[in-house]
C-alpha cells in the first residue's frame, strides 16, 4: 500500500496504525518518489532476525571457504593502522 507523504504530516501515526492492520507493509511517496518503508514491529523483527542469519551463513561460508583469518586484537589493530 502506497500512502502520500502529506497523509501522513495530516492524519498522524496513528493513521500509519490503522493501515497497517490491512497490509503488511506501507510504503511513503514523497514528491512522487516512493522513499520509505513502514512495518509494524514485529514484521521489522522478523526481518532483521532473517539478515541476520543470512549474515551469519554468509560468514561461516567464508569460513569453510578459506575466506578468513585468525588473528590476535593487537594484530587486527596493527593490520588497520598500516591500511591507513
Amino acid at each position: 500500500m502506497i500512502i502520500s507523504a502529506n497523509d501522513v504530516k495530516t492524519k498522524g501515526v496513528s493513521f500509519l496504525g490503522k493501515l497497517l492492520k490491512n497490509a503488511d507493509e506501507l510504503i511513503i511517496n514523497v514528491r512522487g518518489k516512493n522513499k520509505y518503508v513502514v512495518l509494524d514491529i514485529e514484521r521489522y523483527q522478523e526481518f532483521r532476525q532473517k539478515e541476520l542469519d543470512l549474515a551469519h551463513l554468509q560468514a561461516m561460508q567464508d569460513i569453510e571457504a578459506g575466506r578468513s583469518k585468525t588473528q590476535t586484537a593487537k594484530e587486527h589493530l596493527d593490520e588497520l593502522r598500516n591500511a591507513l
